[in-house]
């Protein structure tokens, strides 16, 4: 199915038969993805004294309960209510799912920080290199060398992150959704200062509602640095973040 798509005064085509999905699983149990030092995720029946509604015992149905973090558990997609007191839900958010994007591939610097460790950094000079010089609605930051995420536990391994000014900068030039492999665009442990999450959303100067930041994607290495479409989709969660399906389209020549 081949879609033309008008923006900003480009015409382009792409083919929507052919999507290429950035998300990672859900998994009940051990040995799944993690971050943040969350329990593993749990799926279990729901049980009414000595009945459990599950098929292999006698229930005509399955009927499961699922207790999961978004921010820990898979892809997701946060808003400013992430660091805002307030609930704004991102599950109601968003106006329109498909926006242009641009994919790149970064290696992380290495930056001595001030407790000593060494940290791998996605940089502003790094990112003023790799962008458009039109500038996508959408970045999405694939990290070198690529790892598989599906399985991994995040928590304690100080992950690579991106400098408030690079966010700050993907701001001014009008990037609206920030999407990346890693566990946050933040370090890990920074006092909470969340420094490139304030960047990205200018808060508390404002409130942004229009942007958005989606972690823990998985990018197939096959999928090549370049423009497509994105389509960003998530459940309408009354919630700082949602889990999330972000998926994109090659275009076409």
């Amino acid at each position: 199915m081949i879609a033309e798509i008008s923006h900003r005064g480009r015409t382009f085509r792409v083919d929507l038969s052919k999507p290429i999905d950035l998300s990672l699983p859900l998994h009940d149990g051990e040995g799944q993805l993690r971050a943040w030092w969350v329990d593993p995720v749990r799926m279990e029946p729901v049980r009414n004294g000595d009945i459990e509604y599950a098929v292999k015992s006698g229930s005509p149905v399955n009927f499961r309960n699922i207790f999961f973090n978004p921010h820990g558990h898979g892809t997701h997609t946060e808003n400013v209510g992430h660091i805002a007191p307030e609930v704004h839900p991102v599950g109601e958010q968003l106006k329109r799912y498909f926006f242009t994007a641009q994919l790149i591939s970064i290696r992380p610097e290495e930056r001595r920080a001030p407790d000593t460790k060494t940290d791998q950094v996605i940089t502003l000079e790094q990112l003023r290199n790799a962008v458009n010089e039109r500038p996508p609605e959408a970045l999405i930051i694939r990290t070198l060398p690529q790892t598989d995420g599906s399985a991994r536990d995040w928590s304690g391994t100080n992950p690579t992150y991106l400098q408030s000014t690079a966010c700050s900068w993907l701001r001014s030039i009008g990037v609206k959704h920030l999407l990346l492999d890693l566990p946050s665009v933040d370090r890990e442990e920074d006092g909470g200062v969340l420094a490139a999450h304030h960047a990205f959303w200018d808060f508390p100067n404002t409130v942004d509602l229009e942007r958005t930041i989606s972690e823990l994607l998985h990018i197939p290495s096959e999928v090549r640095d370049n423009e497509y479409l994105l389509e960003l989709q998530l459940p309408c969660f009354m919630n700082d973040a949602a889990p999330s399906r972000p998926v994109i389209y090659a275009m076409l020549p």
